[in-house]
């Protein structure tokens, strides 16, 4: 199976963080090469001196990453969001994406790294390679030649591991979060990191949500399929036969509990509910940094309303200003508290940069 591990879990940060770097350079030396002439650009945050907007939130100042995280340091910066007018804004059906049988295919040619003791596939390979071979929504391309992790209604920016999705897992960890016998949504999943870590948690059932196709076939699944497999052949880290055994009859068990959707949201809520499968409300739904278009929140608020358990939770994990497109938590809460169906709640702030919020939801109970 072609895949390789970079980092084993217990490597220090320290290791990873150096690791990423020297493979950024690399990957940008190598995009560089092979789009002459073209703005390939991936500034990283680890470097404070560059002159750069940062992922954050759009955001007019800079805020200080995280250093604990190799992931958050070495997210590819935004740079600005691409608005469309909405009636040019594209449509995306929902579908349910099927598990192949085949999981060696899942991982192939995919480079894993490792972070807070989960694997994910490194994203600046992916990038590369889709952006040299032909994909039906051909994101990566769009997102290059607009200068913008962002474009409305096209790319949502699935592809990148931002900031907030590390606060929230921080918080799941810190509250001791119970994930045993939930149902579980990863709403906006990009990664997939929140349901995978509900997954290593014992969850009954975990559903992973995407607005682009791409993102839940080239990282969502594979991520997934990584955390129950430790590599094997041509750049894995070895193991005993006998331990490679188990855990590949392990994981179709995993991914019996897993079900994956790609669509908008309201398209993906109908489908859930008017689909032939049987479906059971969530018992917990999980978002990070969803909330930064406004024009976005009467889907969402909708979505959560019509999938989420009458005594559910959702944990939403959000900075305080998305600035160049105008959402944020404080914008969010009040078109929350105005539809009044919805109590909210704040469980952690974290004032680091930028202010950063984690926000509990749980329906209004009638008297």
């Amino acid at each position: 199976m072609a895949f390789q591990f970079n980092f084993s879990i217990e490597e220090k940060a320290e290791n990873e963080l150096e690791t990423l770097g020297d493979t950024a350079l690399q990957l940008e030396s190598a995009q560089a090469s092979l789009n002459p002439g073209g703005s390939t650009e991936k500034s990283k945050e680890i470097s404070s001196e560059e002159n750069v907007v940062h992922k954050e939130s759009l955001c007019a100042h800079e805020a200080t990453p995280k250093t604990t995280d190799p992931v958050a340091n070495c997210s590819p910066n935004k740079s600005q969001v691409q608005v469309l007018p909405k009636e040019r804004a594209g449509f995306k059906v929902a579908k349910e994406h099927n598990i192949p049988e085949d999981f060696s295919k899942v991982l192939e040619n995919k480079v894993m790294d490792a972070v807070q003791g989960l694997y994910y596939v490194n994203i600046s390979v992916v990038e590369m390679t889709l952006s040299n071979d032909s994909h039906e929504e051909d994101i990566v391309s769009k997102s290059i030649s607009s200068h913008s992790d962002l474009i409305t209604g096209i790319y949502e920016g699935g592809l990148k591991i931002w900031e907030c999705t590390f606060d929230l897992m921080d918080y799941l960890s810190e509250a001791e979060m119970q994930f045993i016998n939930k149902t579980v949504l990863d709403l906006g999943c990009g990664a997939g990191l929140l349901g995978i870590l509900a997954l290593k948690r014992e969850a009954e059932k975990v559903h992973f949500q995407d607005y682009n196709r791409t993102v839940i076939d080239e990282i969502t699944l594979p991520n997934v399929v990584a955390n129950w497999t430790d590599g094997g052949g041509d750049g894995g880290i070895s193991e005993p036969p006998s331990k490679k055994h188990k855990k590949a009859d392990f994981i179709p068990a995993v991914l019996s509990k897993c079900r994956f959707f790609s669509g908008e949201w309201a398209e993906f809520s109908q489908l859930l509910l008017s689909g032939n499968k049987p479906f059971s409300k969530y018992d917990l739904i999980l978002t990070s940094e969803t909330i930064y278009n406004p024009d976005y929140y009467s889907a969402l608020h909708d979505t959560i309303s019509k999938l989420l358990d009458k005594n559910g939770h959702v944990y939403l994990a959000s900075k305080a200003h998305y600035f160049g497109v105008g959402g944020g938590v404080h914008i969010f809460e009040k078109f929350i508290e105005e539809r009044n169906v919805f109590r909210t709640r704040t469980v952690k702030v974290i004032d680091e940069g930028l202010m950063r919020y984690i926000i509990e939801m749980t329906f209004k109970i009638s008297s």
